[in-house]
């Protein structure tokens, strides 16, 4: 056994204590063995696990280790042996930012994130802009779309395929008679999450605008996860209760019936923000203990008065060829009532999910600094 550096272990090797670059971080020897990063443990191609990480012995510890500059290499305890970059072990054992590039806003926004659709269709530096102030802001509206029912579509592609539900793929709102759904109509709707009676939820709303001379109808934008933080800053035991209570939601007509459950804030494993949902006209609770309804109902109404105050709502008044591209699980959107004495209201909606948009913004990303370190 040796250890050489700012190194040392266990007294049965399955912990490696190692001071680097400012970092105090212990490693834990089946951690460092499932991930090393080599050809016989990761594919080159696709990082995914080659060997069996559930059949390593659980005594399983570490050997020989030492530090060769930004190397760490490590003979473990099963005979494998590997070398692990120090930088990218100090950045994966970081803590995670809740944030993690979001910007947090409220009704004091200034300028509106925008972008240009014929740019972010034929260029991919004005699509990665466009796709990072949609992941910084939670939302971002797009400038010159095609004036023409399919207008949005051909951009679609260039992000993620399009969800279909069982409404089709884009699907026309506006004032009809016998309208299937609320946003059919020309009544206002409180600021709401879409569908959270799906799984799962579609991930960004894109909303286009082919004609808006109604009176009224203005988009309504509130951050989610500012009113998230609010809540958690202002009544932390309401915040902790819309985490724990799943209320179901569902919506029913003659074709369908989807139902699913989650709870109005949802969180991650280790505690950051993940998603809201929030829609009054499908959410459906569970009977329960009259002390926990009540403890519920307050949360809630807390949430409520907070996403819809002025403080946290923008009033988006779109214009033909404008669209507004919105994470649903972030952001709650929803319109002032309007009147068609005076003209005519007309959106077209789809959706894009969240993994295929993530994705191709951490490509381009990805793709622009390699471009940019190629010129360097």
């Amino acid at each position: 056994m040796s250890i050489s550096g700012h190194l040392s272990r266990s007294a049965d090797g399955q912990q490696l204590h190692l001071h680097y670059a400012g970092n105090d971080l212990e490693l834990d020897a089946l951690w460092l063995r499932e991930r090393a990063p080599d050809a016989d443990t990761l594919d080159p191609q696709t990082g995914q696990r080659l060997i069996e990480a559930a059949e390593l012995p659980l005594d399983l510890g570490v050997l020989e280790a030492s530090v060769d500059g930004d190397r760490l290499e490590i003979r473990f305890s099963d005979g494998h042996q590997s070398r692990f970059s120090l930088a990218a072990l100090c950045e994966e054992m970081a803590p995670a930012d809740e944030l993690a590039g979001r910007q947090l806003w409220d009704s004091s926004l200034g300028e509106i994130p925008h972008s240009s659709f014929a740019e972010a269709l034929n260029d991919d530096d004005a699509l990665l802009d466009l796709l990072e102030n949609l992941h910084r802001f939670g939302f971002v509206r797009v400038d010159g779309v095609p004036d023409e029912a399919d207008g949005m579509q051909t951009l679609m592609p260039r992000i993620g395929p399009q969800r279909r539900t069982n409404w089709g793929g884009v699907a026309d709102v506006k004032s009809v008679a016998n309208a299937y759904d609320l946003t059919m109509t020309q009544r206002g709707l409180e600021p709401h999450t879409d569908n959270p009676y799906r799984d799962p939820i579609p991930g960004f709303v894109w909303l286009h605008c082919l004609a808006n001379a109604a009176d009224g109808g203005d988009n309504i934008v509130v951050d989610g996860f500012r009113a998230a933080q609010r809540l958690r800053e202002e009544d932390p035991e309401a915040f902790a209760c819309l985490t724990r209570v799943t209320p179901g939601f569902r919506y029913h007509d003659a074709t369908a019936r989807l139902e699913s459950e989650g709870p109005l804030i949802e969180l991650d494993g280790q505690g950051h923000l993940m998603r809201v949902r929030y829609s009054n006209r499908t959410e459906r609770i569970t009977a329960r203990p009259s002390a926990e309804l009540r403890r519920y109902y307050a949360a809630r109404q807390a949430f409520y008065r907070l996403i819809t105050s002025e403080a946290l709502t923008l009033n988006i008044k779109l214009e033909p060829g404008q669209m507004l591209i919105m994470d649903n699980y972030r952001l709650l959107h929803g319109r002032k009532s309007f009147h068609l004495e005076n003209g005519v209201r007309h959106m077209r909606q789809g959706y894009v999910d969240q993994d295929s948009t993530a994705s191709r913004r951490l490509v381009l990303r990805d793709q622009r600094s390699t471009s940019q370190g190629a010129t360097a």
